[in-house]
């Protein structure tokens, strides 16, 4: 037997009469398909008339995922957005069933939502079968990929307002991310937060003023400002498997929640505070920030030293986004067959994986990439570390593409380590010349050596390489 709800232009779509989840706000149901969930609003909320604005302009005007809009298909893999509103018999949207590859395929959770919480909590992490565990790399495409989305929420002025690892699903065997809870979207002057957010991500000056009046001076409520918190924790719990915050300080001895509030609001304090050490872990770290590179750890110190309590000082989305990109190119696979997270940042002074020790025996190449900017003068662009397989795409080959929503990702060449040297092979390249000035042709290879310099393009904005 199946009950009928009305959409907004006046279909009728059959659902389950049995619930299958419900939260704080809404009731959950599925069509009769099993393709959709209906979630209708649980009461007659006040502001039900400024709900249903709100509800009209996710669906229409601030939906990346129309097909009018540019990227959609790729926006649609990013967010789970609602599709139609439901008016009958209560106020309510329809939105797609999550894809299979966001639900546990094996272990005792089979079939449950994989939520990010399962994978930023160590303890929650060790009860999950290895399979499904995914390895660093994957949190780090994961990381990418959430900047991403966050920035183009931004862009378009929205705030999420509740961004956690309640709202973002994640697989780390694949490395993909999804948005999910996107009907109470904030947009600055026209449509207020509904919630406050989710404990650990909720940013200190909203969970310091958390108990004001909503028409309080002092009241913050959520903004792109306080997504710009929980998107940096999220990263940092992605990378370092641990909370930014959460550390042996006590407050208050009062109670735990007032610790807890204290800790995480008005007194909140980074665990690798570079000043203040009386947050960090006794035991130390194993992993510090600094491993992450000098990109990421000015970010972290932005989102949680300046930036912690002055919001306005935090990295937008867009600098997570460039940063984890920039930081990618100096990933190395680690030769410990049974390191769990099999991928590190090389830096200068890290030459060894610093999740599990193992240290890399042979000299680790570095290509620095240049652009010309002026005729003649070429500027360091930034370093690729080298390794068997190392691939090269056209925002490697061109310093005016970046690697977003679009972007032509065909291999252009790759790098092998054949009979004691360094060969980097063409595949696509057209005017790939090497350091004698002959033009290497597609399919062939060209030795990189220290001090030869290697023109990938001829082109325009074309870059060179030296190892």
């Amino acid at each position: 037997m199946s009950e009928k709800a009305q959409l907004g232009n006046g279909r009728l779509i059959e659902y389950l009469p049995e619930m299958i989840a419900q939260g704080s706000m809404k009731e959950v149901y599925f069509t009769t398909d099993k393709e959709f969930v209906l979630c209708f609003y649980k009461h007659d909320l006040p502001h039900q008339t400024d709900r249903l604005r709100r509800l009209q302009h996710i669906l229409t005007a601030f939906n990346p995922t129309l097909p009018d809009k540019k990227h959609a298909d790729y926006w649609n893999g990013l967010f789970c957005w609602p599709t139609d509103l439901i008016t009958q018999p209560k106020l309510g949207v329809m939105v797609p069933v999550y894809p299979g590859q966001y639900f546990f395929a094996s272990g005792r959770w089979q079939g449950q939502e994989k939520k990010s919480r399962w994978f930023v909590s160590p303890k929650l992490r060790s009860y999950l079968p290895k399979e499904e565990q995914g390895n660093w790399i994957s949190y780090y495409k994961i990381s990418i990929l959430l900047a991403r989305a966050v920035s183009r929420l931004h862009l378009a002025g929205l705030a999420h307002s509740d961004l956690s690892d309640n709202n973002v699903l994640i697989d780390p065997v694949s490395g993909h991310m999804i948005i999910i809870d996107i009907d109470a979207l904030v947009v600055p002057q026209l449509f207020p937060p509904d919630v406050e957010g989710t404990p650990g991500y909720i940013a200190p000056e909203v969970l310091a003023t958390v108990g004001l009046r909503t028409d309080a001076p002092k009241k913050q409520l959520a903004s792109i400002l306080t997504d710009q918190h929980a998107l940096a924790v999220l990263v940092y719990e992605y990378l370092l498997n641990r909370h930014p915050l959460r550390g042996p300080k006590i407050h208050s001895t009062h109670s735990a929640e007032e610790d807890e509030r204290l800790s995480l609001g008005e007194k909140a304090l980074f665990i690798e505070h570079p000043d203040d050490r009386s947050n960090c872990p006794k035991t130390g770290l194993k992993v510090p920030v600094k491993a992450l590179g000098s990109t990421l750890k000015s970010l972290f110190y932005q989102a949680f030293v300046t930036g912690l309590h002055t919001p306005h000082k935090r990295p937008s989305a867009y600098q997570w986004e460039r940063g984890l990109i920039q930081t990618w190119d100096k990933l190395h696979p680690c030769p410990n067959p049974n390191c769990r997270q099999q991928w590190f940042i090389v830096l200068s002074e890290q030459f060894a994986c610093p999740f599990c020790q193992t240290r890399i025996k042979t000299p680790i190449p570095i290509l620095t990439r240049r652009a010309e900017k002026r005729p003649g003068q070429w500027m360091r662009e930034g370093e690729m570390v080298i390794y068997d397989g190392q691939c090269l795409f056209k925002w490697h080959v061109f310093d005016n593409i970046f690697p977003g929503p679009g972007v032509d990702r065909t291999l252009q060449a790759y790098c092998v380590f054949y009979q004691e040297k360094w060969l980097l092979i063409n595949q696509a390249l057209t005017s790939l010349t090497s350091a004698d000035g002959h033009r290497v042709d597609i399919n062939q290879a060209v030795e990189l050596k220290a001090g030869a310099p290697i023109r990938l393009s001829q082109e325009a904005h074309g870059c060179l390489v030296e190892l």
